[in-house]
């Protein structure tokens, strides 16, 4: 026959499950003691915390050994069920007392950890936070900006899909004109395309406030142009417009002479060259003298003393029609230039990718 193992007695059973568990916690002790405080972190004292709060519930939870022991207390003999009951009592006592000097032993130091990483040191120097500051394209279009207003412009802003209407009918751009050809524009879908030039504003402006108008429309314009030190895809151009009655070609060269004298210097000098543009006629490309060399010739206008401004003339009538404005009473002057263009030549910049890249260090030359 087997050797059967002798049965423990419910005292015996309470003296073991109490030196187990009193044995973990020491185990548990020593550990956070062997390895210090100040290199327990907040992570392994939670996890720490955590293996606790398993331990208590196998423990002393309901489906624990020492659960078991307190429901036999019923079935003890009378003459020992008191003594036993005490006991049971002050072991389970002394067990939970155990446990909770534990987990605050551990909550102290996850709260201690926590505020001194949480703290500062007033005594340490400041850290000034880096100032942003506005992107030269942005700084340019904010100088034409004000030059136009303090003239009496206002600045219009709209959409940059337009239909065909927009882009084209309403400019003068029949069917079958280069400009509509997908290879010159970007269609996002039948009848819709990104803006090719900021003349569209021009439209909706005199549609919703009718005639006499002056402003001008700075914004972002799209063509399929490759990109090359002089050429984007995308840039920004400011277009004017002023109509009203009686005025003519001189109100256009008035207007952008003293333009070019606010931006680059009182001895500015412009010209008028003979052009053509379906929206404008008369038409005509606008120079004005090198700001650099005075006109006698340098890099920047390429030895010529004169840089290209950009398009300009007398608003064709069939524009005016197309917005609702009467031709017979109204005559009016538009023109046309290029912001990154023009902010290449002030900052003096050979390739105008440099304005699109976001390169930081480029951009902060310009704080």
């Amino acid at each position: 026959m087997r050797d059967q193992q002798p049965q423990q007695t419910p005292d015996e059973q309470l003296d073991h499950i109490s030196q187990t568990v009193r044995a973990e916690l020491k185990a548990r002790f020593d550990n956070i003691e062997a390895q210090g405080r100040a290199t327990l972190s907040p992570s392994e004292a939670e996890k720490q915390l955590q293996d606790l709060k398993d331990l208590r519930t196998k423990s002393l939870g309901k489906k624990s050994e020492f659960a078991n022991l307190k429901k036999s207390i019923g079935r003890l003999p009378a003459e020992g069920r008191a003594d036993f009951g005490q006991r049971i009592q002050q072991t389970e006592g002394v067990l939970v007392q155990g446990f909770d000097d534990e987990e605050d032993y551990r909550k102290r130091l996850i709260e201690t950890s926590r505020s001194e990483r949480e703290s500062i040191d007033v005594t340490m120097p400041g850290r000034r936070p880096r100032p942003g500051h506005l992107h030269p394209v942005t700084l340019m279009r904010e100088r034409i900006e004000d030059i136009f207003v303090s003239l009496g412009y206002a600045v219009e802003d709209d959409r940059e899909i337009e239909t065909d209407f927009y882009n084209f009918d309403a400019l003068n751009i029949s069917e079958g004109h280069p400009a509509r050809d997908p290879q010159d524009t970007f269609y996002t879908t039948d009848g819709f395309a990104l803006r090719s030039q900021t003349s569209t504003v021009q439209i909706h402006a005199m549609q919703r406030r009718g005639a006499p108008v002056r402003m001008i429309a700075p914004g972002r314009v799209f063509r399929r142009d490759t990109p090359d030190p002089t050429h984007n895809p995308m840039f920004f151009q400011v277009e004017g417009l002023c109509v009203d009655r009686g005025i003519t070609m001189a109100h256009l060269k008035g207007t952008l002479a003293e333009f070019v004298h606010r931006l680059f210097g009182p001895e500015t000098r412009t010209r008028f060259r003979p052009s053509y543009f379906p929206f404008t006629e008369p038409s005509a490309e606008v120079d004005y003298s090198c700001f650099n060399c005075g006109g006698s010739g340098c890099r920047i206008c390429k030895g010529s003393g004169w840089i290209e401004l950009g398009g300009s003339g007398m608003v064709h009538p069939n524009v005016l029609r197309a917005a609702n404005v009467n031709p017979e009473e109204f005559t009016g002057f538009a023109f046309g230039l290029g912001i990154d263009r023009t902010c290449a030549r002030i900052y003096q910049l050979d390739d105008i990718r440099l304005l699109f890249e976001n390169d930081v260090r480029f951009l902060e030359q310009f704080r």
